[in-house]
C-alpha cells in the first residue's frame, strides 16, 4: 500500500518515527514535507497530501501538526478529503469503518509516539465497512 505523509514543524518529529514505523511494516511512503523543525505553515503540507489521494497516486494519507486541528480543516477543503482527526484507536477505527477517511490527521502535542504508531496501525489496518448505510451518508457530502 502507498502512503503519503505530512507535517509541518510541530509535527515533524512525529513524522519522522510514524515514516520508519511505515517502511519496518512493508509500507510504501512518499514523505512531501516539512524537512525539518523551522517553523512553516501547514496548509502547504496538507493539500499535496490530499492531492495525491485524490489523483490515486496514494491509497491513504497522513498529516501531522501540533494539534492536528488545523491540518484536517486544510485537507477537507479538498474534494473528495474524509480528513479525520484521531487521537485514540477507537476513532481511527471507526472513521475507516464508517467513514472511509482517507486520511489521518494526528497532533503531535497530543499523542506521545506510543500511541501515535497504534493510532496509525488501527487507522491503515482497517477496512471501510462497505455497509450500505455508510455509504448512502458518505454519498451525501462527497
Amino acid at each position: 500500500m502507498k502512503v503519503i505523509i505530512g507535517s509541518d514543524h510541530g509535527g515533524y518529529a512525529l513524522k519522522q518515527e510514524i515514516i520508519e514505523h511505515l517502511k519496518s511494516r512493508g509500507f510504501e511512503v512518499t514523505d512531501v514535507g516539512t524537512h525539518s523543525e523551522e517553523s512553516c505553515d501547514y496548509p502547504t503540507y496538507a493539500k499535496p497530501v490530499a492531492e495525491a489521494i485524490q489523483k490515486g497516486e496514494a491509497e491513504l494519507g497522513i498529516l501531522v501538526c501540533g494539534t492536528g486541528i488545523g491540518m484536517s480543516m486544510a485537507a477537507n477543503k479538498e474534494k473528495g478529503i474524509r480528513a479525520a482527526l484521531c487521537h485514540d484507536t477507537f476513532s481511527a477505527k471507526a472513521t475507516r469503518e464508517h467513514n472511509d477517511a482517507n486520511i489521518l490527521c494526528m497532533g503531535a502535542r497530543v499523542v506521545g509516539p506510543g500511541l501515535a504508531l497504534m493510532i496509525v496501525d488501527t487507522f491503515l489496518d482497517t477496512p471501510f465497512s462497505n455497509d450500505e448505510r455508510h455509504i448512502r451518508r458518505i454519498s451525501m457530502y462527497s
